[in-house]
């Protein structure tokens, strides 16, 4: 029994405008589009083996996401190109406290942070997404945690961070930071799914029992199953493919 990591989910008040912003940003095409979600998945040669989903939420941004995204750059010269692309799109510089990094961080239309990180050998490798950075409160618990939900491998560990990677050693790091507790629902999450000879149930099953819990965030009658890891980041489990 496994389950493996499919997609990054994002809240949006305009989904189709987010979805075009990241694909703009990301250079990835809008392969699906309907009135519950916009999809943007992987251009063809890129390595990551995940979608980036958009989906409708109301509610409006409220606090600094425990979720963001970092992009590669090739070169210097690539970064700052990347973050004008950015700008030209409607993202902006932020402050978050970062001090004098070598990397830019960034909000999206919606206020979404990501950065664009400088030319890093670890990231060479990994197509235009290098990274899914995760906040939680206890770093070595969610490597774990995740490490079995996404069917990654745990291939970086320090006394603060951790980072997995695919099996097939492609596309973006999933990277875990310390940082104070969560306090509101996540506006950008991640979503595993079963193979196809494994059952929903049955995996929901198994990372309760590694100490996921159940959630309740308004779904309703629906064909997933709603959890959150054991620092309380909700995800979902999807149907087997």
């Amino acid at each position: 029994m496994a389950t493996r990591l499919v997609s990054v989910v994002v809240d949006a008040a305009d989904m189709r405008g987010q979805a075009e912003f990241w694909a703009a940003l990301l250079d990835w095409p809008l392969t699906f589009a309907d009135h519950e979600e916009v999809d943007v998945e992987p251009a063809a040669g890129d390595g990551c083996p995940l979608e980036l989903v958009f989906v409708p939420v109301a509610e409006p941004k409220v606090a600094k996401n425990r979720l963001h995204l970092d992009l590669a750059s090739a070169t210097p010269e690539a970064q700052l190109a990347a973050v004008a692309r950015a700008e030209e799109l409607g993202a902006r510089r932020i402050d978050i406290g970062q001090g004098a990094v070598p990397w830019v961080v960034m909000a999206d239309p919606e206020d979404n942070e990501f950065c664009v990180l400088d030319p890093r050998p670890e990231y060479a490798d990994t197509g235009a997404l290098a990274a899914i950075v995760v906040d939680t409160t206890d770093v070595a618990a969610s490597a774990t945690f995740w490490q079995a939900a996404s069917g990654w491998n745990l291939l970086r560990q320090t006394d603060g961070t951790a980072a997995l990677r695919h099996p097939e050693t492609r596309g973006p790091w999933l990277e875990f930071l310390p940082a104070a507790p969560k306090t509101v629902k996540n506006r950008l999450h991640l979503d595993v799914a079963p193979y196809p000879d494994d059952t929903l149930d049955a995996e929901a099953h198994r990372l309760l029992a590694l100490g996921a819990t159940e959630t309740d965030i308004g779904q309703g009658n629906v064909p997933w199953k709603v959890l959150a890891d054991p620092q309380g980041s909700e995800f979902c489990i999807l149907s087997p493919r």
